[in-house]
């Protein structure tokens, strides 16, 4: 009577487990249905659902793990084939409208030039007091606000407006003052998206004629932005939107080919073991 009673319980268990490799084999192979599918969200569910559901299921689960670094790979080559073609549409965006802008750059001490509007080029422009937009070929936009008109008002901010609307810059945390030819001349900078909305109202104001112009420094200075001015800034976002949105994708490449190179090496020392 007592080895009966020990050899039902040890049936049991034995049936049990054997209910648990068959449970977690049916989901293994609805994993790789979803994956031969394209489904890969799916897969993943079903193979995180062996490990929770069914943690003694021991060769299953080790069959999970490889099916699980295949979709890895699967996701990272899918992400890549998108990411390329966006980078395509991309790129002939950029080539449309590159062929309007100036690139300064000096290779012998530059890793990164700035893209200028023609009209806005330094040698263009000595002596006049204006707002210049700049963009680095990271896509990173910044404007300059350079004031020579008279005696310095040590300006640190901007404030572009039309009628009641406008828009103003902080306090600049680049600013300085130096003379030309016993002119003074101040410059402060603004990089976008720390410029209080300027770099966007003049962009959203582009057919606009002429926008109104305050230097605001220990008194207020205040001149005329014309057409010219206005489609430089505005033109030079355009670029910088195209830009940062190259740098943004190339980040993501990086990010998926690193992501491929581990998945496949810890699939090697897997297959070597």
């Amino acid at each position: 009577m007592k080895r009966s009673l020990l050899i039902l319980p040890l049936a049991l268990m034995l049936a049990g487990c054997n209910s648990d490799e068959k449970k977690a084999a049916d989901l293994y192979q609805r994993a790789e249905m979803s994956y031969a599918d394209g489904n890969y969200s799916q897969a993943k569910l079903q193979i995180d659902s062996i490990r929770n559901l069914y943690p003694k299921a021991f060769e299953t689960r080790k069959a999970g793990i490889k099916l699980m670094q295949q979709i890895d790979l699967a996701e990272q080559h899918k992400t890549l084939a998108y990411l390329d073609s966006v980078m395509a549409v991309k790129r002939a965006s950029l080539d449309s409208i590159v062929g309007r802008f100036v690139l300064e750059k000096d290779t012998a001490y530059q890793e990164t030039g700035n893209y200028f509007y023609p009209t806005q080029v330094v040698e263009k422009n000595i002596g006049r007091t204006f707002l210049r937009g700049q963009v680095n070929e990271r896509g990173e936009m910044s404007i300059t606000s350079i004031y020579c008109a008279g005696g310095n008002i040590h300006h640190t901010a901007v404030k572009v407006s039309i009628g009641d609307n406008f828009a103003q810059t902080p306090t600049s945390a680049d600013s300085y003052e130096t003379t030309d030819l016993g002119r003074p001349l101040e410059k402060a900078d603004y990089k976008w998206g720390n410029d209080g909305g300027v770099i966007d109202f003049i962009a959203a104001n582009r057919n606009k004629k002429s926008i109104r112009l305050e230097f605001i420094g220990d008194r207020k200075y205040t001149t005329t932005m014309y057409a010219n001015d206005i489609k430089a800034i505005a033109e030079l976002s355009d670029l910088a939107r195209i830009l940062s949105a190259m740098e943004e994708i190339k980040r993501e490449q990086n990010e998926a080919n690193l992501k491929i190179r581990f998945v496949t090496r810890k699939m090697e020392e897997s297959a070597a073991e």
